[in-house]
């Protein structure tokens, strides 16, 4: 298991996954529940998987481009940023020509399955969770693929994830 960042203590986010490009189901089949999480491609997340994502942090597995929009599960990173391989590849889907290896542009982290929803917790049922109203995914316009969630909005989403299991 990978050393969790000392003296912080774990921070939450929402990483954003098109369903049928790579779902909660799919990582749940790999070996090990484990995965790279790979493709992004704005700089504003590629500076918090960069910066800010560490070790042991919590992340929700949120299905985007589907019908419904939904938190399907809970994450855990298990390795903190490097360079993502996939943009150096002009074989891989998220290929980037401009992108360098010996100065890496982009980068991604390793998460681990912890829990996936019987019933995942959809956007519309976020939206009807006062206490959810700030939480940067329900923002207008909102369309980074990896957000931060409170420890708040965290403990809340859990609930309502596992108050249907």
């Amino acid at each position: 298991m990978a050393k969790k960042a000392v003296g912080r203590a774990p921070k939450y986010w929402l990483f954003k996954s098109e369903a049928d490009c790579y779902s909660i189901d799919k990582l749940a089949g790999e070996k090990h529940q484990t995965t790279f999480w790979d493709g992004v491609r704005n700089y504003q997340a590629r500076n918090m998987l960069r910066d800010d994502v560490q070790v042991g942090d919590g992340v929700f597995f949120y299905h985007s481009n589907s019908d419904p929009l939904e938190v399907a599960g809970i994450c855990e990173v298990v390795k903190a940023a490097y360079p993502d391989h996939t943009a150096f590849d002009p074989n891989e889907q998220h290929y980037d020509p401009k992108s360098n290896p010996d100065a890496p542009t982009w980068y991604m982290v390793d998460i681990k399955l912890v829990e996936k929803f019987a019933t995942p917790v959809t956007r519309e049922q976020l939206k009807q969770a006062p206490e959810l109203a700030d939480m940067a995914v329900m923002q207008k316009g909102s369309r980074l693929s990896i957000t931060p969630v409170t420890p708040a909005e965290w403990k809340i989403v859990c609930q309502m994830g596992r108050s249907r299991n």
